[in-house]
């Protein structure tokens, strides 16, 4: 099938081009650099040069690259991950997901394309018991940045799937983790455990789902072959209480154990967000990726080590 990539540079888009050629797909990625255009080529992908926020640009560039499908991946995320950089990142990653994406879209349908994929958030389910399914609505109400963004995915998802005339799938990932991701060994937040800068806020019990960059790239091939319109919940299948994956992480990277910190200093420190992501957080049920796409995620990699250091 010919698929345009939206955003084939980031942390996802690598491994997920990879995939795409390696099943054999022909590529367009959309690019604002004429330079990256010979490096794309290079690569067996046909580049398509457009500005996400040029609307007419991206018109032209979408029909005459003439895709049948269409995978938007637009971020703008910041190197590092605290609560400074991310506040700083927001504005501009809220344009390009609500401007850029809707060029995009608007792009895809005027050019015929039938089916549209775009990347959500599978882990700002509304608090409750047990994990999150593709049903429960979104955390609207949560603490500042989490609303926010909450409110940014959500309008970006009843954009695609209130339009009668695509079939839209959203994908809501889990936390990123592997090469090129923060969560990596040389990651920022590697660099932060290491350093004891990264707490357990309270007692921990915020409930993180986990997922590794190649597995969301093949998730999202699954669901460009064979996923239905609607949302699928992609994230690996165990989540894990912070006061659990955070220590063997600090053990994985032999860096000294995180330290613990109370929900008063770490309101203080880090506002209300700190105490949503570290105490707050519901898990994502992955049951309906599994039933439909065939996924099968790999277990978490820092736990699996884990546990067969304890053994030994």
């Amino acid at each position: 099938m010919r698929i345009l990539v939206a955003g084939g540079t980031g942390a996802i888009g690598r491994p997920l081009i990879a995939e795409l050629l390696a099943k054999g797909h022909t590529l367009i990625a959309l690019t604002r650099s004429p330079e990256n255009a010979s490096a794309l080529r290079a690569q067996g992908i046909e580049p398509a040069i457009a500005d996400v926020f040029d609307a007419d640009a991206v018109s032209v560039a979408v029909r005459r690259a003439r895709p049948e499908i269409v995978i938007e991946q637009l971020t703008a995320l910041p190197r590092t991950y605290t609560a400074e950089s991310m506040r700083a990142a927001a504005p501009f990653n809220h344009r390009i997901r609500l401007e850029g994406g809707a060029n995009v879209l608007a792009a895809a349908q005027a050019a015929g394309v039938r089916r549209y994929l775009r990347q959500s958030i599978a882990f700002w389910g509304v608090p409750g018991r047990g994990l999150a399914t593709e049903d429960t609505p979104l955390s609207l109400d949560a603490s500042p940045a989490v609303a926010a963004d909450a409110r940014v995915v959500s309008e970006l998802e009843h954009r695609l799937l209130g339009n009668p005339n695509i079939e839209g799938i959203i994908l809501r990932y889990g936390f990123f983790y592997g090469p090129g991701t923060w969560f990596a060994p040389d990651g920022d937040v590697g660099r932060q455990v290491r350093q004891q800068q990264f707490p357990i806020v309270g007692s921990g019990a915020g409930v993180w789902s986990w997922l590794h960059i190649e597995d969301a790239a093949c998730a999202t091939v699954a669901a460009v072959e064979q996923g239905k319109p609607g949302i699928y919940l992609i994230a690996d299948d165990e989540p894990l209480a912070v006061n659990r994956w955070l220590p063997a992480f600090a053990q994985w990277l032999k860096a000294p154990a995180p330290p613990q910190i109370s929900l008063a200093d770490a309101r203080e420190a880090g506002g209300e967000d700190a105490i949503y992501y570290g105490m707050q957080m519901r898990g994502a049920s992955n049951a309906k990726a599994k039933r439909e796409l065939g996924f099968r995620p790999r277990p978490l990699e820092w736990l699996v080590e884990s546990a067969v250091a304890q053994a030994g």
